[in-house]
């Protein structure tokens, strides 16, 4: 025990195992429906189900491992959603192609976002964001965050006239969803260890009565490993432009969701000093790694998770609580029908609370002055709204620098942002595939 208190500076970082695991087991419930959700949605574009499940599992827990290991934070990295979707729908099925090609974008991508990092060009864009932007990125994934949580819960719906609505209270998965809701409160009122894991597995075992909580009728299923390596058929076919285009809207998507991800949970933590994370550049390699993964294993790119703000908020800080995270995928190779048990409507309570936590620097952007509040405010509220880090972050960029260029400051622009912002221009244009 003191070997691992020495290992991850426990002490220094005013934690201990128990709290870490606690923090890990809180994480990794809030996550885990991507064992079942990235099948589902890479099936379209013709893979196996249980190889994208296995899949699925053998990334999140090598790669969260690795970030535990090499980095010490409590970041927990799984294949990525919105991508999944991008190239299930936008590349194999709308333009008829195997499924080896969309690995193969997703490698290719992931490549050159490992070189980019080597090169440190990554950390350097990052560090070039001024502080209100990293501040409204935190704000923005708070909201995004709890926007899902909402969604989890069937309390918003979609609505074809409004887009979205309330949803039907004598729903049970939102009834289910409220009392986890009350539940929670009351366990972080009463100031209990690991509140926000208990809410869910209070939560969890009153959906059995309900019906929410399913027995699973099988416990082990062994792993299927027949989609590994299949990106390699598809190199030959990345010829033409249009796969290029999509490798390039990959790329911004990947790269900036991880760093919008990285501000918002380091700044939960406490793990920023003067808006910058130590340790910047093995986080960005890591999670580098983790879209070449994605693409030598079959499923989509690995990226830093937002949730990883729920275990953080459980008291999680060293990397001992992503490498609990990444031993529970291990586990969950095996054991998948346990893991589909938990509803989604049990963990919202969790994504809500968080994203009221990460709220609470609002108070630090400068609304006073124009060219720094308008640029944050844009992150913030296109962010949930597009349900995309990356979207937010480029309005957020590209309406920066034109105001400080409107109002004569351009040395206030820096270069890499410049660039940036006009590479963001690019991808929103109809000459990139959606």
């Amino acid at each position: 025990m003191k070997t691992i208190e020495k290992l991850f500076k426990l002490n220094e970082l005013n934690t201990n195992v128990r709290t870490e695991v606690l923090a890990g087991i809180t994480t990794f419930m809030t996550m885990a429906y991507i064992i079942f959700v990235n099948p589902l949605i890479l099936s379209n574009a013709g893979l196996s189900i249980p190889a994208v499940a296995s899949a699925t599992c053998l990334i999140s827990a090598l790669t969260c491992i690795l970030m535990g290991i090499c980095t010490n934070y409590p970041f927990a990295l799984a294949p990525g959603m919105g991508l999944n979707a991008f190239i299930a729908f936008s590349i194999c099925k709308s333009m008829n192609l195997p499924w080896q090609v969309g690995m193969a974008i997703i490698f290719i991508e992931g490549s050159i976002i490992t070189i980019l990092v080597l090169t440190k060009f990554r950390a350097a864009v990052m560090n070039a964001i001024p502080l209100s932007l990293k501040k409204a990125i935190s704000i923005g994934i708070g909201l995004f965050i709890a926007f899902i949580g909402l969604q989890n819960a069937g309390i918003v719906v979609d609505n074809p006239a409004t887009l979205i609505s309330m949803g039907n209270f004598n729903n049970g998965q939102v009834l289910l969803a409220l009392i986890g809701f009350v539940v929670t409160i009351l366990f972080i009122s009463l100031r209990m260890r690991g509140a926000i894991l208990l809410g869910i597995v209070v939560t969890a075992i009153i959906g059995i009565p309900m019906g929410l909580t399913k027995i699973p009728q099988s416990i082990v299923a062994l792993p299927d490993f027949s989609s590994f390596g299949g990106f390699a058929i598809g190199l030959k076919d990345m010829i033409t432009l249009p796969l290029w285009l999509a490798v390039f809207a990959c790329l911004v998507s990947d790269f900036f969701d991880t760093m919008g991800t990285v501000i918002g949970v380091g700044e939960e933590g406490g793990f920023l000093k003067e808006g910058k994370l130590a340790r910047l550049n093995r986080v960005l390699f890591v999670d580098s790694l983790g879209a070449m993964f994605g693409g030598i294993f079959g499923s989509s790119s690995a990226t830093t998770y937002i949730e990883s703000a729920t275990g953080v908020a459980s008291g999680g800080r060293s990397g001992l609580t992503s490498i609990t995270v990444g031993l529970l995928f291990l586990l969950a190779l095996f054991f998948s029908p346990l893991v589909s048990v938990l509803p989604a409507c049990a963990t919202a309570p969790a994504l809500i609370l968080v994203g009221y936590h990460m709220m609470s620097i609002a108070k630090d952007i400068p609304w006073n002055e124009f060219d720094e509040a308008l640029p944050s405010f844009m992150v913030m509220l296109v962010m949930p709204l597009t349900f995309s880090i990356s979207h937010g972050i480029g309005c957020g960029f590209i309406s920066y620098v034109l105001i400080k260029i409107f109002k004569g400051k351009f040395n206030e622009i820096h270069p890499l942002l410049l660039i940036v912002a006009i590479l963001f221009a690019i991808s929103f244009s109809p000459l990139v595939p959606k």
